[in-house]
């Protein structure tokens, strides 16, 4: 369990806490590219760790992510017209480029310098895989963004979705990094492939190593005395986890939008081939304003039926199965009245690691997973998989690309 006073700086990420200065060093999900779409189309408004924001695709297609409300008298930008290579606030005109710069107040007097003292508070943007990234730290730390591999194949072998999370970020992400619970919440009665697996031993073995980008967590499941289940998945700072899904690879990412909910981005890529459209189901469970269809107000639509006869849970869906387990604990949970078992060292080693960064972030010290040194900027050792091995071998030798650190990372060090 964490005590309440750990519990705090775990969960607040608002402007001015530890974890929301840690948070606001990497670049983070802020939207999806689909919601801005296209050149001048509309602005769309984003809440992010507890800040209002407004997202735009300027008239050269380069995105803007600006505090809301205009720098005159407060009016929100995102009733602003977007034309013309910036964002004009409806009120009295002034308009704004994607770096902030105020470019044009028409109600000032003709040669007027006044707008060459202003700068509107806006973030560096990133465009990968379908996602608009933002980065909110301080602007002379701004890292690179890491060559991840689902941002290294083309756009039509990756799928992303969003979905409203009504619960604190870490009760979803913790929810990722516990191989357990897929033996019981999300067991199939009739269920085939690795639901064998998961029925088979419902008490994993349990290996996780602190590495330069979070932690590796590996589960080990023995079916049979010949051989052995292998899930390894990887929590990635600051909110994401990486979790192997058949074919595919999954990175489900809990983003803040403020301390009680969190957008839940999954990412699906697969570096052979293109995405199917039987693999973008999830978009169906999904409403137009990325709330899910089975929420919280509607009992997740669970049929007792199904749950006696289909499934261990009644409810469609693995992500809703996924937000039933945590947003049932309340907006926010209090972890001092936890009872923690050997099936939940993969949560505390990911506390732990987040604490410790938090900590060591505070007295001084850089992030963890930051990148400044392209030639570091080698993220193959970060990976999810699930295969079965003999029962003779040991996951470390069937992977060996599974390090601690990347190799680009011991490369940069040997040569300094």
């Amino acid at each position: 369990m964490l005590s309440r006073e750990q519990n705090e700086p775990i969960t607040r990420t608002n402007a001015g806490t530890s974890l929301g200065r840690l948070m606001r060093r990497y670049w983070i999900p802020a939207l999806l590219a689909e919601e801005i779409p296209a050149p001048d189309c509309p602005p769309v408004q984003v809440r992010l760790l507890g800040e209002e924001l407004v997202a735009f695709r300027d008239t050269r297609g380069r995105i803007g992510l600006l505090a809301e409300n205009c720098l005159h008298r407060g009016t929100s930008l995102f009733y602003g017209r977007n034309e013309e290579c910036g964002l004009r606030c409806i009120y009295h005109g002034w308009k704004y480029d994607v770096d902030g710069n105020v470019v044009d107040t028409p109600a000032e007097p003709a040669g007027s310098r006044f707008k060459d003292k202003l700068r509107h508070t806006a973030y560096p943007t990133h465009e990968a895989a379908g996602i608009i990234w933002a980065y909110l730290g301080p602007s002379e730390k701004k890292p690179l963004f890491p060559n991840y591999a689902y941002a290294l194949v083309p756009l039509e072998r990756t799928f992303v979705t969003k979905s409203l999370l009504e619960c604190n970020y870490l009760q979803g992400l913790e929810g990722e990094c516990d191989s357990s619970h897929l033996s019981f919440l999300h067991r199939e009665f009739h269920g085939e492939g690795l639901q064998k697996f998961y029925q088979a031993d419902t008490a994993p073995e349990y290996y996780t190593e602190d590495t330069d980008f979070g932690v590796r967590l590996v589960a080990v499941r023995h079916p049979s005395p010949s051989e052995t289940y292998v899930r390894v998945s990887s929590f990635v700072m600051p909110v994401g986890c990486w979790i192997p899904a058949g074919h595919r690879k999954e990175i489900h990412m809990y983003v803040p939008l403020d301390d009680e909910r969190a957008w839940r981005y999954d990412l699906v890529f697969n570096a052979e081939r293109t995405i199917t459209d039987a693999e973008r189901y999830r978009r169906t469970m999904i409403e137009a304003d990325y709330r899910r269809v089975r929420r919280k107000d509607n009992h997740y639509l669970q049929d007792r039926q199904a749950q006696r006869t289909k499934d261990f849970t009644g409810i469609d869906g693995f992500f809703n199965e996924d937000a039933c387990a945590t947003e049932t604990m309340g907006p926010i949970y209090d972890r001092s009245r936890e009872h923690l078992g050997q099936s939940d060292k993969g949560v505390i080693a990911v506390r732990r690691f987040i604490l410790d960064a938090i900590k060591r972030h505070e007295a001084g010290e850089e992030a963890p997973h930051i990148l400044y040194d392209e030639s570091a900027n080698d993220m193959s050792h970060i990976d999810t998989l699930a295969e079965v091995i003999p029962a003779e071998c040991h996951w470390r030798d069937h992977f060996p690309h599974l390090t601690v650190e990347s190799p680009g990372k011991r490369r940069a060090l040997a040569t300094a």
